[in-house]
Parts: structure tokens; C-alpha cells; sequence
């Protein structure tokens, strides 16, 4: 059984890790904890969005009010570990990120991100804010698989998911509808000897 002491030994002696530098820091954003009193109103704004609601949502798009977005902010899950992004410029919400363990005993979890702030969309952020999440996921929560999904359509988001290492691994054929059409849903991973080949 492959430990976190192990994993964190490996990394230290190839080099690769630095116990005293920043788990939630990257090049552009940092994650940081939720908060429901000030987030709120925020995310509220982004699902009026449609299109970002569309695109990072499975269900109908439908505006909310700040306390229905309060409320999902203050949702806890023991499985769960979901954090806000902010940019290291100005420390603005920009959009929220998670993993979501599906089961410990393999190391498996999912991820997912949505980038609320459309000024921030196609500039690195959410590539950024992924690779920070992967760091976490198989150095803190000692992971050795993280899955994804998305409209196979949105290509910036799979631009954006390769360069933070992912590799596409199928697709499910007509599983997604986008504009009144069927697309395919796009499913995607990273194993953690491939994460450890993108810190090199």
C-alpha cells in the first residue's frame, strides 16, 4: 500500500516537493476557503449567466437568488473538499473548483471547476487553479486517480484540462444536450505517476 509519507519521500527526493511552500498557491490564483456571507452574492450573479450555467451545469439553466447560493456554499459533504479561487493580483472570486473522492480504498476521486468571471475565461486561470487542485489531491489526500467530465463541444475547457495533464479516455455518444442539440460528453483522467511527470 503506497502511503502519503511515501508519496511526499518519493517527490522530496526526486526534488519535486516543497513542504514549506504554498499547497493552495499557483502562478495566477490560490484556493481558498468558501464563504457563504461573502460569495454568495457573486455566484448568484454567474448562474444568471446562462451560458456559464449551461456549460458548467447538467440541469436547466434558471436564475437564483444570493441565499439559494448561500446555501449551496454552506453544503458540506465528508467526501467533499471545495474551495473558492481567487487571483493572486487582486485575491478576486473568480470561480469555485472541488474533489469529490468516489472511493478512498482506490484513491478515486472526480473534479470540478467553473470559472464565473467571464473576463477570466481563456486566460490560464482555470488550468492554474487544476493543476493546484491535482497537487492537492495526490500529495494532501494521497489520490492516485482524478476523473473528469465535460461537453465535448467546450473546447476551451478541454484545452484546459490537457494542459493541466489530463488525457482523454472516451466519450458517451448523444449524452449531453447544448442549444437544443445532442452532443457527446467527453471523459477524461489523470494518473498520479502522470501528474508527477508534469512537475518534472
Amino acid at each position: 500500500m503506497i502511503t502519503v509519507q511515501h508519496t511526499r519521500n518519493t517527490l522530496k527526493s526526486k526534488g519535486k516537493l516543497n513542504m514549506r511552500a504554498d499547497l493552495f498557491r499557483g502562478a495566477l490564483v490560490h484556493l481558498a476557503a468558501r464563504n457563504p456571507d461573502t460569495d454568495a452574492e457573486a455566484v448568484a450573479r454567474w448562474e444568471r449567466d446562462s451560458e456559464f450555467h449551461r456549460l458548467a451545469h447538467n440541469d436547466p439553466a434558471y436564475p437564483i437568488l444570493a441565499k439559494t447560493a448561500k446555501q449551496w456554499l454552506e453544503e458540506e459533504s465528508p467526501n467533499g473538499f471545495r474551495f473558492a479561487i481567487r487571483t493572486l493580483a487582486d485575491d478576486r472570486l473568480i470561480g469555485t473548483i472541488g474533489l469529490w473522492v468516489s472511493s478512498w480504498t482506490n484513491g478515486e476521486a472526480w473534479a470540478g471547476i467553473s470559472i464565473g468571471e467571464r473576463d477570466y475565461w481563456g486566460n490560464g486561470y482555470g488550468t492554474d487553479a487544476m493543476k493546484i487542485i491535482l497537487r492537492y489531491g495526490f500529495t494532501e489526500l494521497n489520490l492516485y486517480r482524478v476523473s473528469l467530465d465535460a461537453l465535448a463541444s467546450n473546447a476551451r475547457a478541454v484545452r484546459a484540462y490537457e494542459k493541466a495533464g489530463f488525457v482523454v479516455e472516451g466519450y458517451t455518444r448523444g449524452a449531453a444536450k447544448y442549444d437544443g442539440q445532442h452532443g457527446d460528453e467527453i471523459y477524461m483522467g489523470i494518473l498520479r505517476e502522470e501528474w508527477a511527470k508534469t512537475t518534472a
